[in-house]
């Protein structure tokens, strides 16, 4: 029996409280270690990477307050994605709602030191950070760059993200 990819990235997580540096090298290796063991290359990620993993059901309702959100319900997570927003802020939304799939077994560990109101906003930081690392994968970011793409519009455009999270 082979494991989940879900278990697989969560082996990256030790079950302590984390600092931030660690949070953030955890969220970036996760990144890598998805793409690949779903055997993506370093540029835009397709959003069936995640879509169509086993337990993941995505839905896009137009009516949301927010640009993303997850819940488990029925033996597997939701995650509903705003569809009134830019289709790359879409994209940004589902990494990002991953990541608190991938925390949530253990979410009490590991930010546990983090002032309670203080909490949401750390957390909300890593998601992005990994939504981040996820879309726009260091070594290719590095390589574009060389390769001389890069105005923020150009990054965007190659990796199927919006500026702002160039």
């Amino acid at each position: 029996m082979t494991r989940s990819t879900l278990a697989l990235l969560r082996d990256f997580v030790p079950i302590r409280p984390l600092t931030r540096e660690e949070a953030m090298r955890i969220a970036e290796l996760q990144a890598a270690r998805m793409r690949e063991l779903l055997g993506l290359d370093d540029d835009a990620l397709p959003t069936s990477a995640i879509a169509d993993l086993p337990r993941i059901q995505v839905e896009y309702v137009n009516a949301l307050p927010v640009s993303g959100a997850t819940h488990w319900a029925n033996g597997r997570w939701l995650i509903l994605i705003n569809s009134s927003e830019p289709e790359t802020r879409q994209r940004f939304s589902l990494a990002h709602e991953f990541k608190h799939i991938l925390d949530h077994r253990f979410i009490d560990v590991l930010y546990q030191h983090i002032p309670e109101q203080d909490r949401s906003a750390y957390i909300e930081y890593i998601c992005n950070y990994f939504a981040g690392c996820l879309l726009m994968p260091r070594r290719a970011l590095k390589r574009v760059w060389g390769e001389g793409i890069q105005r923020p519009r150009r990054l965007a455009a190659h990796f199927d993200v919006s500026e702002a999270a160039v």
